[in-house]
């Protein structure tokens, strides 16, 4: 089978993107500052985001960071700075319509994708890194890795939705724990509570997290749509309401040519080809 890469230009050395064998790579790029948000890598990264969930051509999204580190969110240096003399002359009101929009078309973006989306941590995720990390469907991390919370440490109180999404990842108690402390979370004790789903040697992470990828690029794209609007809704209505809504959703990929592939392959019993849907 013929491979291809395809590169696409973010606009910027501090975020590199990818497409190989339907699997946009998102890669952060700034491994001197352990991949930290910038006015440069973030606008970036919320563009990707856009543009790959939008593209017929990509099956699946994997972000990860540069170097020995996913991303350690905001860059503290520069937080009292004022180098931002537009944001530095915004009110207080302004100033929250701003980052309340910045972190739609970021983490919100990302959750609303409706292709499987993996994490690949290389190193620590921290702060608003660890919620994009969190955004992702799937998260795995190499043995070397650590997550934290990290706000308390700079006197902040959290943004880009962590609490939300750590809380229906760890629960309740654990993520008010891992906010309240901004306590390390090494890479196996964060499989354990949940907070990643596979641990794997720090050298063969991207090719593991790639594979994973690969296996859901190559998928049936409408039926994995319908499972994620199925998961979402688990965690928003009632069990009657969501198994109500899975039965519509399951009529209609019954009705694909994806459905109808996979019929035949099992037959035949060959790997099925799904169409780019």
């Amino acid at each position: 089978m013929t491979t291809t890469t395809r590169s696409i230009d973010t606009g910027t050395n501090e975020l590199l993107c990818e497409v190989h064998d339907r699997v946009a790579i998102i890669t952060l790029n700034r491994p001197e500052a352990r991949n930290a948000l910038s006015d440069h890598l973030t606008p970036a990264l919320r563009t990707m985001i856009r543009v790959c969930g939008e593209d017929p051509s990509v099956g699946a999204l994997l972000i990860t960071g540069a170097g020995t580190a996913f991303c350690s969110g905001g860059d503290v240096k520069g937080m009292g700075a004022n180098t931002n003399p537009t944001k530095a002359a915004m009110s207080s009101d302004e100033r929250v319509a701003d980052l309340q929009e910045r972190q739609r078309l970021l983490t919100g973006a990302l959750v609303a994708v409706r292709k499987p989306t993996i994490a690949a941590l290389p190193g620590p995720a921290a702060g608003a890194g660890l919620a994009i990390a969190m955004a992702c469907d799937i998260r795995i991390a190499a043995e070397s890795a650590f997550l934290t919370t990290g706000y308390i440490r700079v006197g902040l109180s959290g943004d880009y939705g962590i609490a939300w999404l750590l809380t229906r990842l760890v629960g309740t108690s654990r993520a008010r724990e891992l906010m309240f402390t901004g306590e390390k979370v090494e890479a196996k004790r964060a499989e354990a509570i949940g907070l990643v789903n596979r641990v794997v040697p720090d050298a063969s992470l991207r090719d593991e997290a790639f594979a994973l990828a690969k296996s859901m690029a190559e998928g049936p794209a409408i039926a994995l749509r319908y499972m994620k609007d199925n998961l979402d809704e688990a965690l928003a209505f009632d069990f009657a309401t969501a198994r109500d809504h899975e039965a519509v959703r399951l009529i209609k990929a019954a009705g694909t040519a994806d459905h109808r592939e996979a019929v035949a392959a099992f037959i035949e019993k060959r790997k099925p080809v799904f169409g780019k849907n």
